[in-house]
């Protein structure tokens, strides 16, 4: 009996054995290979391709792993996964890097021969961008994104007014087609006069308005009247270019003139000025070709999916964003773009452990069609746009709906380095999603945005849950009306809780920790930590039926809160909550009309007994019918001006029913190099703070 046990045991594990094939992929592998781990095959193109030639000659139940040798793989084209290429729940197809590996997949061309002229720029012809007319917009010199030569170096251009011509009206609100004419003052000129004839095609202009940014092409420059003109959709009435408006010019060789800048002209001639200690010798300079890294293509209306597939410790790099001749309308998010590794139609997708960077635009969507995936423990940083988008930013229902997206522990930073109002985590058109345990950081516009409906319409951004996120170095001084956390629109369901939220900035108005926008509605913030910011722990244009409860909200630098529009309906309860600050009003906006449960809070002002309750003093506040058993004292927190927002003791908190949480849970988890890996470097930080003392002291107008 023991005798047939053993053939038995034996028989079965020569199925197991069968059921799993290893196929094996090396840089110095060839594809003519058979895949093994003796004769690796060189692409993740051609593992897919035998996997597909596996599938059509065996009937076998059987999963795959391809193992990718550590070393560096440049690739001729995106890889392209579609329903073919699907696993199964039990039989997945698995792509991961060997053990100890990190293979990197590059969709750059490094560029090499350079000469250094007599001014020290370096120059190369390029005889590609000669005989096929390649031309790319983002360059990197050893890792680092090099500036497109720009002027000014330092600041803007200010406009001095704006004129529209509009060509076509169109059916929407914003003009179909339309000429502007920018004008300038005369600290323009010069600016203006570097730009030669020959090179009006290419220049462009960056505008920084409110929460958008606009990227045109020139069509002329009139220098007697100090103005260019420029042609495309007609400006958006709600936040057209106008006066004051902060203006950049690129992409013109006069232009080129401080140390980390380039230029590559319409003859194919690449120059650069090279940094402190940059030479041609212990340089690599890269430029992304590839428009798209990784596809994953599906058509979840006819159930074609793709699904049932990992990546597991793989890195993706240098993927181009060609802007095209319309230049890039403004778009909030900057939700036009389309990101290096892009998912439609795809359900039960792992990234674990991966990393992308060096992007022109976003790292990772998973648009249309896509559900029950995941992204956990990967580092996304240096992007040309946002980090993770989540559905479409159309309203699609049934099979196209993406849902079920879990973004766990990852680290989501420096993005928006070429389109500044694209976002570390957008959720469009999507519900049902968790954004947990992830640490984002240095964005210009906004952390985590939810909800892409603007008043009360019909939402299908439900249950949504962002919780336990570190959310920190957002804004800067670039754009305006932003936050931590954004939300929009109908959202019943989604819960913001357990994230820290610090350092948040704006150019000019704007700035908080938490944002419920146009028509956000049945959301609850609980269990925050907010510190930093600009104009307010919390902000609420209008909505409907919000919750605001347990959250300690400080140190905000000019209001602690605000309140946009009152309505004739109930628009939030905010109870249980402690605000701390030193300076500015507690409360600004709508708030004597408003109609809200606002009770049980401790406020306490640090420096001086002073409270501004929107121009009432706090007896007046309450004999509105507010705050009627809430409190002016110290909460009594153990180091709150270092971010220590423990308790000494419950003497205060008790008094409003508020109950503590772990303000240290938030952000990553695992090892010491992970969460090292998360933090900002000092030079970001510092930076960070003399901006925003720099720009409170400028204190710019709406814009």
């Amino acid at each position: 009996m023991k005798f047939i046990y053993s053939i038995l045991l034996f028989f079965i594990c020569g199925l197991s054995l069968k059921a799993q094939i290893n196929i094996y992929v090396s840089p110095t592998g060839n594809n003519t290979n058979n895949g093994t781990k003796e004769q690796p095959l060189a692409s993740l193109i051609e593992a897919r391709n035998t996997i597909r030639n596996y599938k059509r000659t065996s009937h076998k139940n059987q999963s795959y792993t391809v193992i990718v040798e550590n070393g560096y793989y440049i690739m001729k084209e995106p890889f392209v996964l579609t329903s073919e290429d699907s696993g199964t729940p039990k039989n997945p197809i698995v792509y991961k890097a060997a053990k100890a590996a990190k293979p990197v997949f590059s969709g750059g061309k490094e560029l090499k021969g350079f000469k250094v002229n007599k001014n020290g720029v370096w120059e190369l012809k390029i005889p590609e961008c000669v005989y096929y007319k390649w031309q790319f917009d983002q360059l990197y010199v050893n890792g680092k994104r090099a500036t497109l030569a720009r002027t000014p170096n330092q600041g803007f251009l200010k406009l001095d007014k704006v004129e529209q011509d509009i060509w076509k009206l169109g059916s929407s609100r914003t003009p179909e087609k339309a000429e502007q004419q920018l004008f300038f003052g005369k600290e323009a000129l010069k600016h203006l006069t570097g730009i030669r004839k020959d090179e009006i095609n290419q220049v462009r202009f960056k505008a920084f308005h409110k929460w958008d940014y606009t990227l045109r092409h020139i069509d002329a420059i009139n220098i007697d009247s100090l103005s260019i003109i420029t042609s495309g959709e007609g400006m958006k009435p709600w936040n057209e270019l106008k006066k004051g408006g902060r203006i950049i010019l690129e992409n013109y060789k006069e232009a080129l003139d401080i140390a980390g800048e380039w230029f590559l002209s319409e003859k194919g001639v690449l120059y650069y000025i090279p940094r402190p200690g940059e030479t041609p010798e212990n340089s690599t300079v890269i430029a992304p070709v590839l428009e798209q890294l990784v596809t994953i293509k599906g058509n979840a209306s006819k159930y074609n999916y793709v699904e049932n597939i990992s990546f597991e410790g793989l890195s993706f790099e240098y993927c181009h964003y060609k802007i095209p001749k319309s230049g890039s309308e403004p778009n909030q998010a900057a939700a036009l773009l389309n990101a290096a590794i892009y998912l439609e139609g795809a359900k039960n997708i792992t990234f674990s452990e991966c990393e992308i960077s060096k992007t022109g635009q976003h790292a990772l969507w998973f648009e249309k069609g896509c559900s029950t995936s995941l992204v956990e423990n990967t580092y996304l940083h240096n992007l040309g746009g946002g980090g993770v988008y989540l559905g479409a930013s159309k309203a699609l229902k049934g099979r196209e709906h993406t849902r079920h997206i879990q973004i766990n522990n990852n680290i989501i930073q420096s993005g928006g380095q070429e389109f500044p109002a694209a976002v570390g985590v957008w959720v469009g058109h999507s519900s049902d999603n968790k954004i947990t345990h992830n640490d984002i950081g240095n964005f210009y516009y906004t952390g985590v945005s939810v909800g892409w409906v603007w008043g009360y319409k019909p939402s299908l951004a439900k249950n949504n849950i962002i919780a336990y996120n570190k959310i920190h170095h957002i804004g800067w001084d670039l754009l305006s009306d932003m936050a931590g956390v954004y939300t929009l629109g109908s959202s019943e369901g989604t819960v913001v809780k357990n994230n820290v939220i610090h350092h948040i900035h704006a150019y000019s108005y704007g700035g908080w920790g938490m944002y419920a926008d146009e028509g956000s509605t049945g959301i609850v913030f609980e269990n925050n930590l907010v510190y930093n910011t600009k104009t307010g722990g919390f902000q609420q244009n209008y909505g409907k039926e919000n919750i605001v409860k347990n959250n300690i909200l400080a140190y905000a630098k000019k209001y602690q809160l605000q309140c946009t529009i009152a309505e004739a309906h109930k628009s939030f309860t905010f109870t249980n909550n402690i605000v701390l600050f030193n300076k500015g009003m507690v409360l600004k906006g709508a708030w004597n009309q408003v109609i809200a449960n606002i009770n049980n809070n401790i406020y306490w002002n640090s420096k001086e007994n002073k409270y501004n309750f929107n121009e009432l003093t706090f007896k007046d506040w309450q004999n509105k019918g507010f705050d009627k058993q809430s409190f002016l004292i110290d909460p009594n927190f153990k180091d709150p001006i270092n971010a220590d927002f423990r308790f000494k003791d419950k003497k205060s908190y008790k008094k409003i029913n508020f109950i503590p949480f772990d303000i240290f849970k938030p952000g990553v988890y695992g090892d010491k190099e992970w969460l090292e890996k998360a933090e900002l470097s000092e030079f970001i930080t510092k930076s960070f703070d003399e901006i925003v003392q720099r720009n409170l002291k400028l204190n710019p107008e709406r814009g």
